[in-house]
């Protein structure tokens, strides 16, 4: 935390003191019935008065709340502000949180910086579960992510593959460094939007930069530790500016897909019109439908930027943090290429029907998800009634967070936790689809991500095209331990210092 940030919260806290003392003092007769249900509450670090453990957080809270699980166990409680938070630390506690009673601890603690615009009320990552909620459920599994959509889509992400590589080729004839974030960024957002709207979004690594900078944004202040979170009743304020900056951001997003609905509305309206056939036409068609589900366009509008923002930033770091792996670890790396090789033959590009037969680069994969979740602390759940879990207590209106992060190295669960090790899940049942909660990237139970099926499509096409087609150096100068592997927190896991290697194009014997 930088000095202006000290400052800020100093004052600030200074602020909430007077404005609280009134109020605890006023509440104690209150807390004095609430002793003995609190009594019950899962163990955790003693708080501060009116702050609780807000300081214990820090800049990377998935780091400091593994090291407080250390000390307090899998389980336990913080007061951040007046929000009751309990943490999950291992896997067979969180598959009491997200299956045995996912039913009543699957709606949300809502960040004030997504109320903005009303989103809120149109997430389908934080709305609550409700008819609405299982509707938009519903388009994204039957329709948006379908195994029969996907299936049909696969000469477009072929295409777009394709397109990244000829990209990098560019730069291997030049002998330029390939920033590896902004080229998935640009990818993935281009095949959604070309599924979407059946156009790219980016022509250039800078435009898809620029882009990029705007999720990014989003991402960290919805992610950044919130005074207006930790006390409701500041929320009018907007002490740290962060709802201010959110409704501008989110402004850019809305107002790009509000035109592409705009002016698709407008095209089908001509008469002889013909169809785009992709996802935007499906939902206008649901938009207009009788029967039950009906979406209008604010509606539309909100879907598109949620799987927008969480689509391409979680693709885009798994595979900034594989090709960061593969790279400072070169025995794994060929290993990957002579699987390559003999699956496919080298300087090819991956095909979906080429997958199954790489277990090896499954592995890497599945790896990367374990040691780099891409929302390292998944999204907040909340209690909707008192729930006893592990012989304790989680009040109704508890704030729970499950921390993929600490349970990837949990060292009771794997062997060499710290160590980047792809073999672990060579003769291992263990996938990541919510079904063992040793590995949760995308969650579990009825709020798994449900991008997920194009996730896991994606990723091995682009990590293997790329580690296949071309061999990678580290720029001049660059030396391997100056490929730090440090994160950074904002709701997704980003590394702090992005992946700049240059491309040396590899031959293609079929050629």
């Amino acid at each position: 935390m930088d000095s202006s940030s000290s400052t800020l919260l100093l004052l600030v806290l200074t602020l909430v003191t007077i404005m609280l003392l009134k109020t605890m003092l006023g509440k104690k007769h209150k807390n004095k019935r609430k002793a003995n249900s609190n009594s019950k509450l899962p163990p955790g670090p003693t708080p501060l008065p009116i702050i609780g453990n807000l300081l214990e957080l820090g800049n990377n809270p998935h780091h400091s709340l593994a090291q407080l699980s250390n000390i307090h166990g899998p389980i336990m409680t913080l007061k951040l502000g007046r929000v009751t938070t309990v943490v999950v630390s291992s896997a067979d506690v969180a598959r009491e949180v997200l299956q045995t009673h996912d039913h009543v601890l699957s709606n949300r603690t809502v960040p004030d910086a997504l109320t903005v615009l009303n989103h809120d009320q149109y997430s389908l990552s934080f709305m609550r579960v409700s008819p609405r909620w299982r509707d938009l459920r519903k388009i994204c599994n039957n329709q948006l992510f379908a195994n029969k959509t996907l299936e049909a889509s696969q000469p477009l992400r072929r295409k777009k593959l394709q397109d990244l590589l000829i990209d990098i080729g560019k730069c291997s004839e030049v002998g330029e460094a390939v920033d590896i974030g902004r080229a998935a960024f640009k990818t993935t957002i281009n095949l959604l939007s070309n599924t979407f709207f059946s156009v790219d979004f980016v022509g250039s690594a800078e435009e898809a930069g620029e882009y990029k900078e705007i999720v990014v944004s989003i991402l960290k202040e919805v992610g950044a530790p919130n005074l207006s979170d930790f006390f409701p009743s500041l929320r009018v304020f907007d002490l740290q500016g962060i709802r201010r900056r959110s409704v501008v951001e989110v402004k850019k997003v809305l107002s790009i897909f509000r035109r592409f609905v705009g002016e698709r509305v407008i095209t089908r309206e001509r008469e002889g019109a013909v169809g785009n056939d992709d996802v935007l036409d499906a939902l206008l068609n649901i938009s207009l439908d009788n029967g039950k589900i009906e979406m209008d366009k604010d509606e539309i509008e909100h879907l598109l930027l949620n799987i927008f923002v969480a689509g391409t930033d979680t693709t885009t770091y798994t595979l900034e943090w594989a090709m960061a792996e593969l790279i400072q670890n070169s025995k794994i790396m060929s290993k990957v290429e002579k699987e390559l090789e003999q699956v496919i033959g080298k300087g090819k590009p991956v095909e979906e029907t080429d997958v199954a037969r790489l277990p090896y680069l499954q592995a890497v994969i599945k790896e990367t998800f374990r040691l780099h979740p891409p929302v390292p602390l998944l999204l907040p759940r909340k209690a909707e009634i008192d729930v006893e879990i592990g012989g304790y207590i989680i009040p109704k209106d508890a704030q729970v967070l499950v921390n993929a992060w600490a349970i990837g190295r949990d060292p009771t669960k794997w062997e060499n936790p710290y160590v980047f090790l792809p073999e672990r899940f060579l003769d291992s049942e263990t996938d990541i689809k919510g079904h063992h909660f040793e590995l949760i990237p995308f969650g579990s139970g009825r709020r798994i991500c449900p991008g997920l099926p194009l996730a896991i499509r994606m990723l091995p096409l682009m990590l293997g095209s790329l580690v296949n087609c071309f061999n990678w150096k580290l720029q001049d100068g660059i030396k391997l331990d100056d490929l730090d592997k440090e994160d950074e927190y904002g709701i997704t896991l980003e590394k702090s210092q992005p992946v700049r290697i240059v491309p040396i194009k590899l031959s293609n014997p079929s050629n």
